[in-house]
């Protein structure tokens, strides 16, 4: 878990489906194991009771995570739309070349911890997502990798 107070990029969208999820953990999910706590705890002798060391085991998961989002949206700055300048910013859908493998990839540039990679989702923080900000349609990107360099040609941004 990260715990340094580095600010967060985000979209108004990731930032919505952070607090939605926040919101269910908070209410529901914290009630769901509240009712889970109470029912183990009729089976009697709490020493050798799995049910409730298991119960207790979820509740202490989720109060990890909501402490994990709450630390996330209060370190998030949302993303502001950028006008259309041909400058590459977050929120923006962009193609690119890839050299090595000859192939074209479109991503949607998205905030911290958005991203996913297989359904066209790049984080500003991964390596090309990073590299790509502040760039212009026509600009080479070349990245280092483990497996040798790279090279991407930025084909369109939108």
């Amino acid at each position: 878990m990260n715990t340094t107070n580095k600010d967060i990029i985000l979209t108004e969208e990731g930032y919505n489906e952070i607090k939605k999820e926040l919101d269910y953990l908070r209410g529901e999910a914290r009630n769901e194991i509240a009712e889970k706590i109470k029912a183990a705890r009729e089976y009697g002798d709490l020493t050798e009771n799995a049910e409730y060391e298991e119960a207790k085991n979820e509740q202490a998961f989720l109060e990890g995570k909501i402490f994990e989002l709450e630390r996330k949206l209060s370190n998030a700055k949302v993303a502001k739309k950028s006008k259309r300048d041909g400058i590459i910013n977050i929120g923006d859908k962009v193609t690119v070349y890839d050299t090595k493998y000859d192939e074209t990839l479109t991503y949607t540039l998205l905030g911290s911890g958005e991203g996913d990679p297989d359904h066209g989702k790049l984080s500003n923080d991964s390596p090309l997502g990073s590299a790509l900000i502040g760039k212009r349609e026509g600009d080479i990107i070349e990245l280092v990798t483990p497996s040798g360099p790279v090279t991407f040609k930025v084909i369109s941004a939108e």
